[in-house]
């Protein structure tokens, strides 16, 4: 690993001692139908929407019992959740019929079930059962890109070059310190420059304070 990307782990380490999935969760059932929720919805929101839903259909037997429409009524402040509703329910037959009702360990088995990509995969694997993972969210893209960790307008090739430039046993960790540093400071607009901990090792803020 580079000394500059140990530098800003160790930083971003200190500044966000608490980096951890801000998803709530009982189970890895559960965590992969809040996983699915979230594309393009706060956390904040899914939490909210799941602790009913978890409450009253904690397993993948008892989501099997409910129809989509009623899935769409429970989770319908969630943005897209026709979508996903349709997908959830798709993903709960797919996890009984071809997975024994359990969630699958691996990548393959993950994006095999509908509504499931390869970020849903990686937060799975990682959170739910500890394999080194990076999942590329919107956060994790941005702020790899901007930092210099990661250059590649592909978030597969952002996981890929993640991937090699940061020690698998830090891989998950990143990941959440990635997100944490994107919602708290290095925001879509405005970043807040100014009081990074990490500036002097940004590209981007090197680019934009050039003379």
């Amino acid at each position: 690993m580079k000394k500059s990307t140990k530098n800003i782990l160790e930083i971003l380490k200190e500044e966000y001692p608490d980096a951890q999935c801000e998803l709530n969760y009982g189970t890895p059932f559960q965590l992969l139908v809040a996983t699915i929720l979230s594309a393009q919805t706060t956390d904040k929101k899914v939490n909210e929407v799941t602790k009913d839903l978890f409450e009253k259909y904690p397993t993948v037997d008892e989501f099997l019992k409910i129809s989509q429409e009623e899935l769409e009524e429970r989770i319908k402040q969630i943005g897209l959740y026709r979508n996903k509703a349709k997908n959830i329910m798709m993903m709960c037959r797919q996890l009984k019929e071809n997975y024994n009702g359990e969630v699958p360990k691996t990548m393959e088995g993950i994006t095999s079930l509908a509504g499931a990509g390869r970020k849903t995969a990686n937060v799975v694997l990682s959170n739910a059962f500890g394999v080194p993972s990076i999942a590329v969210d919107t956060h994790v893209f941005r702020v790899s890109n901007r930092i210099g960790l990661a250059k590649s307008e592909d978030v597969y090739e952002v996981e890929m070059q993640l991937q090699k430039e940061l020690p698998k046993k830090e891989w998950s960790l990143a990941h959440h310190l990635l997100i944490f540093h994107g919602r708290r400071c290095c925001t879509a607009r405005n970043p807040k420059c100014d009081i990074c901990p990490i500036k002097g090792m940004c590209k981007y803020y090197k680019s934009t304070t050039k003379k």
